[in-house]
């Protein structure tokens, strides 16, 4: 019993690591395991009831404690799942861009699977990250029907690429926070000429092997939010961002930029790892102004990597309401400075 109640109290315990904002990875962790913890969590409150409960006050603390976690975790998580009411898009369109977005895994040498992911959906856009030479001469077929492209091939397992269908305007690469890891910018030009902007992002995560803190990918979504926020303009941003969606940070990005994430009431659409059922998290986003709506959103097969890829499809709204910022507070202001200051 002494073993379950240490057990109790760890994972009650530790759901609100993240809360205290300290950006050690061991502290983050918690916000990527929810859906794992709060399964765990209520299997501990069933063991505490089988094994010789006692009805000790001791006992009624730590359940308590652990029926609290679960309720303050499925508060975190529930707007994501299916079962959040949503309104589907139903927005007479103005144009339409279509995007695949995935990390490929630098060592996967299964390019013909992922092409034919590529082939399945046909879109306009092709973003891979962790994309290296190999990788670049791998799916070098793809420019037969993508001519224009934007080739950061590195073998720090941070490679992007991007392929596009018709040429792409103001395209930069960003090396906004570490300078081995970039981002991708630039403008997609629709068919009835109006633009819209898009950050391709792939900022490192906090781990034991990457970096020791999330002060890094703090600071590249915050910075991204900070350009977004001045363009004043349809944007969407999209990448493995080593993120999950209810994390403060990726709060911040959508509060500050007033971006929507199509995922809520859809679904989690775990992307990472997908070779574990049970260990997977959804790491990898698109997040979109509310000019624009998403009218389709679905997760790739399986093609060899750790991460499954993300299709999209982005849609204009014809009748757009006048983009608002959404306004931020003193606290909020402060948090955004201190991240960027972190990583300085």
């Amino acid at each position: 019993m002494i073993a379950l109640y240490i057990f109790c109290i760890f994972f009650t315990v530790s759901a609100f690591f993240p809360a205290t904002g300290n950006p050690h990875w061991f502290f983050r962790t918690a916000d990527f395991v929810r859906l794992q913890s709060i399964a765990i969590e209520v299997i501990l409150v069933g063991l505490l009831a089988y094994f010789g409960w006692q009805f000790s006050t001791f006992e009624w603390i730590v359940a308590g404690g652990l029926v609290f976690s679960i309720i303050y975790q499925l508060h975190k998580v529930y707007k994501y799942s299916s079962f959040y009411p949503r309104k589907k898009p139903d927005f007479p369109s103005d144009g339409c861009v279509s995007i695949l977005a995935g990390n490929v895994l630098q060592d996967n040498k299964e390019y013909d699977k992922f092409l034919a992911e590529c082939k399945k959906y046909d879109p306009d856009l092709i973003l891979t990250m962790e994309s290296n030479n190999a990788w670049e001469e791998g799916i070098s077929s793809l420019e037969e029907t993508y001519p224009f492209s934007v080739k950061i091939p590195l073998e720090n397992y941070y490679g992007m690429h991007l392929y596009a269908k018709k040429e792409l305007e103001n395209v930069s690469s960003q090396y906004q926070i570490e300078e081995d890891v970039p981002s991708i910018y630039f403008d997609y030009r629709l068919d009835n000429g109006k633009k819209i902007f898009f950050a391709c992002l792939h900022p490192a995560p906090p781990s034991p092997t990457e970096n020791e803190t999330s002060k890094e990918r703090d600071a590249e979504l915050i910075l991204t939010g900070k350009h977004i926020r001045n363009l004043n303009r349809p944007a969407v941003v999209c990448g493995d961002m080593n993120d999950v969606v209810w994390s403060r940070t990726t709060r911040l990005l959508k509060k500050m930029t007033g971006m929507i994430d199509p995922r809520i009431g859809r679904g989690f659409f775990p992307t990472y790892h997908a070779g574990y059922r049970l260990m997977r998290f959804p790491l990898d986003h698109l997040f979109h102004t509310k000019d624009l709506f998403a009218k389709v959103m679905e997760r790739t097969r399986y093609f060899g990597s750790d991460h499954f890829a993300m299709y999209y499809e982005i849609h204009l709204k014809k009748k757009a309401e006048k983009a608002t910022k959404t306004p931020l507070n003193g606290d909020d202001k402060e948090e955004i400075e201190e991240l960027i200051e972190r990583a300085d």
